[in-house]
């Protein structure tokens, strides 16, 4: 009769699709247990809204990666929390808002100003992350940028932002390419300083109320 060690490591999985199942449950748990913390510190003015904002449009977006990944497993995200025995009230009730709290609560911004903020955040979150993945053709990042210039447009008082008109100025020279054609290494290095410049800039106008729809 075989005995049990107590030494003996227990593994959850025995073969490579199992792991890679319960690697990805276990991003999909830190992503809530993160949003958790990210709603508390933002309810304790340990953070500032510009601060707050693009982290749980971030974490948001994530989640919503990873639940499609996990959804043969993953039947709810109720059942999920149930399951693993989490207690993180904050981080379900913004899952279930789908945006920020800056835009779930925005005094100044009606309804469809709030979407605006959301598609907006993830279009920049999107762009981003096209050169993170090395993205450099034009039929690559043209459609991409051109609808993160135009959800930029919505916004009054966006034409005197520096980075709207960076992001045009990119938006004219990838049109004057060809299909084909790929930005150099350098000019991706400055595209990504400049849209994240033009991320932060987006992010301290709507904390400071600037934007006005």
């Amino acid at each position: 009769m075989a005995t049990l060690s107590l030494d003996e490591e227990v593994r959850l999985f025995t073969n490579n699709a199992e792991r890679e199942k319960y690697n990805l449950l276990g991003t999909l748990y830190g992503i809530i247990v993160a949003l958790d913390y990210l709603e508390r510190a933002y309810v304790r003015d340990a953070i500032t809204a510009a601060q707050y904002s693009p982290a749980c449009t971030r974490l948001l977006s994530q989640y919503m990666t990873m639940l499609k990944l996990v959804k043969d497993s993953v039947p709810s995200i109720d059942q999920f929390m149930t399951r693993y025995r989490m207690d993180n009230p904050a981080a379900l009730h913004r899952i279930r808002v789908g945006v920020p709290a800056t835009v779930e609560h925005s005094s100044e911004a009606g309804p469809e100003t709030g979407k605006w903020i959301a598609e907006t955040t993830q279009n920049f979150i999107t762009f981003m992350d096209a050169l993170k993945l090395r993205l450099r053709a034009k039929d690559q990042l043209h459609p991409i940028l051109q609808e993160l210039v135009t959800g930029y447009a919505r916004f009054k008082g966006s034409k005197d932002w520096e980075g709207r008109s960076k992001m045009v100025s990119w938006l004219i020279t990838l049109n004057s390419m060809k299909a084909s054609e790929e930005i150099t290494e350098e000019q991706s290095r400055q595209l990504s300083f400049d849209v994240e410049h033009a991320y932060a800039e987006f992010f301290r106008s709507l904390s400071s109320g600037k934007e006005r729809s």
